[in-house]
């Protein structure tokens, strides 16, 4: 049987779908699932991610937008993960996991054999979530890491756990897109970041939209850009105190560095590039309470 995709958003999901669900995935009849936004209760969440643990076909999970509402939750997803080996795309974007919520995720994230991107954009996440991230941009090929990772509107982290982050960043041996758009992070990080970035000899993409940043940092990046090789394609300015010009400058200069040839590593054997899979990013707004209709 062809693997097809599940896609449902915002809705309850009744008994009868959540069994139907469960019983495509056990049949490996599912290659992309997405609940975003849907109501079930926690034992229909449970029986999907005893079907997420037995499927060996599925490739991207979709869970944006308070699926995974509890710590119970993060829990059973994390069991589902241990057991998966087949699943490349995690999408979390919204839940209000905590670092709690991370905490029981980790294990299962960061030894997953297969996992590539992962969104934890707006999910309340502090100083020791983002420690435990770090774990998973290794400095090395000898294990698998992220390569895309998106850390949207999470504001409770520091300014010092955003420092160590830049470093991990720096040595990260596969990561390629890094999102990390409406946090205040402010010129002094932005900083460290543009020093990641130079180090780095994956990263292509950065998005640091409606960070806090004003002309200092920007000129910091069109230094680096100008004078030193980087594999950066994309550095999103948007909504900062950046002037046009500036922006513009570096977004020329990044251009014809692509027209240059250069290219980033392949990616890893037996993965679909994520763009063939991946929905549209949630895009928070800037720095609002995190709120669950």
């Amino acid at each position: 049987m062809l693997a097809a995709s599940i896609q449902v958003s915002g809705e309850p999901l009744s008994a009868a779908e959540v069994q139907d669900i469960c019983d495509r995935l056990r049949e490996d009849g599912v290659r992309l699932l997405s609940v975003r936004g849907c109501r079930l209760s926690d034992r229909d969440f449970g029986r999907v991610c005893r079907g997420v643990a037995a499927s060996r076909c599925l490739v991207q999970l979709n869970l944006n937008l308070g699926v995974v509402s509890s710590i119970g939750r993060a829990h059973h997803l994390a069991d589902a993960l241990a057991a998966n080996r087949s699943l490349q795309t995690l999408f979390l974007h919204g839940s209000p996991l905590l670092d709690a919520g991370l905490e029981a995720l980790n294990p299962a994230l960061a030894a997953h054999p297969a996992l590539v991107c992962l969104d934890l954009g707006d999910c309340l996440l502090g100083d020791a979530a983002l420690a435990l991230i770090c774990g998973m941009l290794p400095p090395d090929g000898a294990k698998s890491g992220l390569r895309e990772l998106t850390l949207s509107a999470n504001p409770r982290i520091t300014t010092k756990a955003w420092a160590r982050f830049s470093v991990a960043v720096a040595h990260s041996s596969q990561l390629r897109v890094l999102n990390l758009d409406y946090n205040p992070l402010g010129d002094q990080i932005a900083a460290m970041l543009a020093v990641a970035v130079a180090s780095s000899r994956t990263l292509e993409v950065l998005d640091l939209e409606g960070t806090g940043l004003t002309n200092q940092s920007a000129q910091v990046f069109l230094d680096m850009v100008e004078n030193y090789p980087t594999c950066l394609r994309v550095l999103v300015l948007a909504e900062n105190e950046v002037s046009p010009e500036l922006q513009q400058q570096i977004s020329d200069l990044l251009s014809e560095g692509e027209e240059d040839g250069r290219e980033g590593p392949p990616p890893p054997p037996g993965h679909a590039p994520s763009s063939a899979l991946q929905p549209i990013r949630e895009k928070p707004l800037p720095w609002l309470p995190h709120s669950r209709s």
